[in-house]
């Protein structure tokens, strides 16, 4: 688990970033020494849950293996992901993220809606690192 980026599980699950007390910024990844906006003459940061759903603002697919010091097994084939820019309309950001395996850029389109799930990044035998992906969200009547 990357510390203080997300929290909760299930339905719970959330980003987390911060906002800025004096302009209002957030940010994400959080940040906890200095407001990022420079027009801001800084303020207090406060842990922020971010919005679970957002929009499709741009994707592509990742066609190659990371190099190092990523880990990847090299004797597992590799497989392209799907890799999401999702704005979050009420925070006025851009999050970037893989899309749940099994999602495709051919499921993908600009301004579809989407939600953050909780994800695994790598596992082994000890432990789970857990991460976030988007998947497209559920159309509620």
């Amino acid at each position: 688990m990357i510390a203080g980026w997300f929290a909760g599980d299930g339905d719970g699950f959330r980003l987390l970033g911060t906002r800025c007390s004096a302009c209002a910024s957030v940010f994400f990844p959080r940040e906890d020494i200095f407001c990022r906006n420079p027009g801001c003459p800084g303020g207090d940061l406060v842990e922020v849950p971010l919005s679970r759903r957002g929009r499709v603002w741009s994707y592509t697919d990742s066609r190659y293996r990371p190099p190092s010091p990523y880990v990847t097994d090299p004797e597992l084939s590799w497989e392209p992901r799907a890799l999401i820019a999702v704005e979050l309309a009420s925070e006025r950001i851009v999050v970037l993220g893989q899309a749940v395996p099994g999602v495709s850029t051919a499921d993908l389109a600009v301004g579809m809606e989407v939600e953050v799930v909780q994800g695994v990044l790598n596992e082994d035998e000890e432990t789970t690192w857990t991460t976030w992906h988007w998947r497209p969200a559920e159309v509620t009547a």
